[in-house]
């Protein structure tokens, strides 16, 4: 039974490195046909994911009320598509040559927020190529960024994300499990922070605050890391664009954080949603986002 079991880890490892092998295989292939092969798995995942689909036309009926049934169809079918593209992405992303990725990937806005040594917090909304914005900051500036995360379940991707997000050397990913004090600690000696706070976590720490008018279950992590870290706040977005990936940065937040953890955080969900507004298919609409509810109020999934 032992050998049986042991049998079975290895095919399933080698079943997860099939798909990552040909992900790096796409790094040699012209952008135009990396983006085409996104179109065909999008929309394949768009036909064949049949419970995701139904949570990504949730999110856009409660979040977009205004639009009619054939908008949100097409805004859900496009949601798939950039998810497959940026996906694939990855591949020149993380292992083209250097010179592709500075080519492809820009860096505008208020860039000049990121010089000198001031503890800076990144809020980094979950757009599907928020990759493209970490290879940028990693590969084009020349301090040292970190960030907080999840490990994947499958030993075999997690190495893989953990070596792709450490490719230039300036990225130090730490494990949520670690404790948040090592971090504090970096952002205060003045390490840039990577925060991604927008998805539905940790209900018990969460505070319901609207989000394109729904209350939704958010964790105040924002203002409070820049309280403790007396950083102040900016913004990196990263939108796909046929030339590759625009990374924006923001100026930063005047006046924030208060001394009101709720309204900073609710303020947070407000200015996320202009920048969801500019490409609202680009957004993680695969996630369930309203997942908890208010006591007595019923999921919409």
């Amino acid at each position: 039974m032992h050998r049986l079991d042991t049998q079975s880890k290895q095919f399933t490892t080698m079943l997860a490195r099939i798909p990552l092998l040909l992900t790096q295989w796409l790094a040699v292939l012209p952008l135009a046909w990396v983006r085409a092969l996104g179109w065909a798995l999008g929309g394949l995942l768009y036909f064949t994911v049949a419970s995701r689909r139904r949570v990504v036309a949730t999110n856009l009926r409660l979040c977009f009320p205004a639009w009619s049934l054939a908008q949100r169809r097409a805004q859900t079918f496009m949601c798939f598509v950039y998810f497959a593209q940026a996906w694939l992405d990855r591949g020149w992303l993380w292992y083209a040559a250097p010179a592709v990725t500075l080519r492809r990937v820009r860096l505008v806005g208020a860039v000049h927020e990121l010089d000198g040594n001031a503890p800076t917090l990144i809020f980094t909304p979950h757009f599907v190529g928020m990759d493209a914005g970490w290879v940028a900051l990693t590969q084009q500036l020349p301090r040292q960024f970190m960030t907080v995360y999840a490990r994947q379940t499958n030993a075999v991707v997690d190495a893989w994300i953990l070596k792709g997000r450490q490719r230039f050397g300036t990225g130090r990913p730490f494990d949520r499990k670690d404790g948040f004090k090592p971090v504090l600690a970096a952002l205060r000696a003045g390490e840039p922070l990577c925060l991604l706070p927008d998805m539905n976590y940790e209900p018990k720490e969460s505070v319901f605050v609207p989000f394109y008018g729904v209350l939704a279950a958010t964790v105040p992590s924002l203002p409070r890391v820049a309280r403790l870290g007396r950083a102040k706040v900016i913004v990196m977005v990263a939108r796909i664009t046929p030339q590759g990936y625009e990374i924006e940065i923001s100026p930063a937040w005047p006046d924030y954080p208060s001394d009101d953890l709720v309204a900073d955080t609710a303020l947070m969900n407000l200015r996320l949603q202009a920048y969801i507004d500019v490409s609202p298919a680009q957004y993680y609409w695969v996630h369930k986002r309203f997942k908890d509810r208010p006591e007595g109020e019923a999921p919409p999934y």
